[in-house]
C-alpha cells in the first residue's frame, strides 16, 4: 500500500503521512518527492520501525526523533490500560509532562531543509495529531478547524489499522467514545480551545526566532 501526503498539488510546508514512511513503495516515494517533500520526520520509537519496502530517494532526508518518551514508564504505564490513550484526552497531560520533547520536534521542523516536511508516527493520528495541533495553532487555525482536521484522521483509522494488523482497534475506540458520550471532534475541540502553540513553545524554552520560523513554515511562507 502506498502512503501519500494527505493534500494534493504542491507540497505545503508540512504534511502528514497516513502510514509509516517505511511502507512507501518506489512509486510512493516518487510521488512524495514530486509533491515537494524533502524531509521526512519519523516520530516513532526505535522498536516501531521496520525495514523499508523500497529505497528512500537521495532527495529526501529522514530525521528520526521519537516523540513519546516511552522510557518514562511512570507517566505511560497508567495510560496503557486507559481508553483515553490514543485520544485527545491524553494530549494535555502529555504536553504538560513532555515540553522538552515537543520543543525538540518543533525545532526539527523549523530547521528542516527547504521544501515540504512529511511527518508520521505509526498510524497517523496520535503523535501526528499532536504535531498538527501545534502547527495549526501557529498557523492561526480556529479551534473548530483543528478539531475537524483531527476528526478527519480519526475517520480514516479503520483501513489504517487493518493495514497495521490491528483491525479491531478503531471499532473498539469508537465504542469507547460512544460509551462516554463524546467524540474525537468534541475532545480535540476542548484541547484546541485551551492551546496556544506560540505561548507553549515559548514556555518550553524555544527561541522566538525558531517559533517565527516554524510559523512561517506552517503558513507556507518558507517554501523551498
Amino acid at each position: 500500500m502506498d502512503a501519500d501526503p494527505r493534500h494534493q498539488g504542491d507540497a505545503g510546508p508540512a504534511d502528514r503521512l497516513p502510514l509509516p514512511a517505511h511502507g512507501l513503495t518506489a512509486a510512493g516515494w516518487a510521488a512524495a518527492h514530486a509533491h515537494g517533500v524533502r524531509t521526512v520526520l519519523d516520530l516513532r520509537n526505535d522498536d516501531e520501525r521496520g525495514a523499508d519496502a523500497a529505497p528512500r530517494p537521495d532527495g529526501i532526508t529522514t530525521v528520526r526523533l521519537p516523540l513519546d518518551g516511552i522510557e518514562d514508564t511512570a507517566f505511560w504505564e497508567p495510560w496503557f490500560t486507559d481508553w483515553r490513550w490514543g485520544t485527545p484526552l491524553h494530549y494535555r497531560p502529555f504536553l504538560d509532562h513532555f515540553p522538552e520533547r515537543v520543543a525538540a520536534t518543533a525545532e526539527a521542523l523549523a530547521a528542516a531543509a527547504p521544501g515540504g516536511v512529511a511527518f508520521h508516527c505509526a498510524a497517523g493520528r496520535d503523535r501526528t495529531g499532536l504535531v498538527s495541533l501545534l502547527l495549526l495553532s501557529l498557523a492561526g487555525a480556529a479551534p473548530e478547524e483543528i478539531a475537524a482536521d483531527y476528526a478527519l484522521s480519526e475517520a480514516r483509522m479503520t483501513p489504517v489499522f487493518t493495514a497495521l494488523g490491528r483491525a479491531g482497534e478503531a471499532a473498539q475506540l469508537a465504542a469507547a467514545y460512544r460509551s462516554h458520550a463524546t467524540s474525537p471532534y468534541a475532545e480535540m475541540l476542548k484541547v484546541a480551545r485551551r492551546f496556544d502553540g506560540a505561548a507553549y513553545l515559548a514556555a518550553a524554552g524555544v527561541p522566538g526566532t525558531t517559533v517565527a520560523a516554524l510559523r512561517a513554515r506552517a503558513t507556507g511562507q518558507s517554501r523551498g
